[in-house]
């Protein structure tokens, strides 16, 4: 579990200074406030929050409102947000700022789930370029004081690549930092990360970070990418399910000292303490025993890949329902079952295969909304999204 040192590095996203040059990457249903409290405890970066609409927010949602908390502890506070609109993303950032609810705001036009794409928006709103960047001016604007970041990918597909430009109008249009999922949407998650494309990117885009994304599986990675990319940072996203410590990791190894994070053993015992300790963040965030215990279930399989732990247990860990159950499977543990080394490495998380994306009827005709093309995105963000 030890990772290569490398020299020190500093992030900087506007007024805010990150020791560590890492971030936690915003994933539906995973980065609640108890996951992001949980990454930070092992180490350092920025962490940032589930997507949350624009719409939504402005339109005060319940559960977009619930989403947006943060815990007293968690410093600075980053939002993502995900939007079609100038004006509502403008005002979802203004509402943000007004209210001291963020530090951080990064925008969203990476995702590549076809509910997304399919109605102009997520990774698909980069080939509509005046769209993009009246949408990242407006948040910017919106934000006054608070920086505002992008994350995007490669592309629609590999004919339609967008982010050279992307990043380019970002950084003009006011951007602090842009992120780069070095896949396109057609990819999804499957296949190699082309991390040349990262360096490309940091070649074009130079007065702002560029920060690399895609098989940051542990510390190594993250390393060999800075190396190889010269990026200036890192996000991190699958890499961590079922690892919260993989950001202790990657605080020695990318931090100003090698004891900036929790030193990990990874032994079943410190894996059981981790599970333990998220069941018990998710309790508190939900105010729910029952409905935290449920939440913790899709995480069994991450937290134990390549453990001995047989399949009675974890589908008991599946199905607990309190916290007590949950202390009782794991005192049945062999705690002191050391680090499976190669079993437990690797990828996590669904990749999927590529896929031609959905898009909106004559999207690729041109770079420019047509009218038609306006109602469509107007379905692109829905109210009841909640994020």
């Amino acid at each position: 579990m030890t990772a290569t040192s490398a020299p020190e590095r500093v992030l900087r996203v506007g007024p805010i200074t990150a020791d560590v040059p890492v971030l936690l990457a915003p994933m539906a249903g995973i980065t609640n406030t108890a996951f992001r409290r949980l990454c930070r405890e092992y180490g350092a970066g920025l962490y940032v929050s589930e997507m949350i609409t624009s719409r939504a927010l402005v339109e005060r949602n319940a559960t977009t409102m619930r989403l947006i908390r943060h815990h007293e502890s968690e410093t600075p506070r980053s939002i993502q947000l995900y939007g079609v609109d100038p004006a509502t993303i403008g005002a979802a950032a203004r509402l943000l700022a007004d209210e001291d609810r963020a530090d951080h705001i990064d925008l969203n036009f990476g995702c590549p789930v076809p509910k997304v794409t399919r109605k102009g928006g997520g990774s698909a709103l980069p080939w509509k370029t005046d769209l993009f960047e009246q949408i990242v001016r407006a948040a910017v604007r919106g934000a006054g004081h608070i920086p505002v970041t992008v994350k995007m990918r490669k592309g629609i597909d590999d004919d339609h690549l967008t982010f050279l430009d992307a990043g380019r109008r970002a950084q003009d249009a006011g951007a602090a930092a842009v992120a780069l999922h070095a896949r396109t949407a057609a990819q999804f998650y499957s296949g190699q990360a082309d991390w040349s494309a990262i360096t490309a990117l940091k070649q074009t885009v130079t007065d702002i970070p560029v920060l690399g994304n895609g098989d940051i599986w542990s510390a190594d990675d993250a390393v060999r990418m800075m190396a190889e990319t010269g990026c200036d940072g890192v996000v991190v996203g699958r890499g961590c399910l079922g690892r919260p410590w993989l950001f202790g990791d990657l605080a020695r190894a990318l931090g100003p000292d090698g004891d900036a994070g929790v030193s990990v053993d990874a032994t079943l015992g410190f894996v059981a303490v981790a599970f333990r300790r998220h069941a018990e963040l998710l309790v508190e965030f939900f105010e729910d025993e029952g409905r935290g215990c449920r939440d913790i279930r899709k995480h069994v399989a991450w937290y134990f890949k390549g453990y001995p732990v047989g399949g009675d247990t974890r589908a008991a860990l599946a199905t607990a329902s309190t916290l007590a159950e949950i202390d009782e499977l794991l005192a049945t543990l062999e705690l002191d079952a050391p680090y499976p080394g190669a079993a437990a490495e690797g990828q996590r998380g669904r990749a999927g295969t590529p896929k031609r994306p959905a898009l909106p009827e004559g999207w690729l005709d041109s770079r420019e909304i047509a009218p038609a093309e306006s109602c469509s995105l107007a379905d692109a963000e829905l109210d009841t999204s909640g994020g």
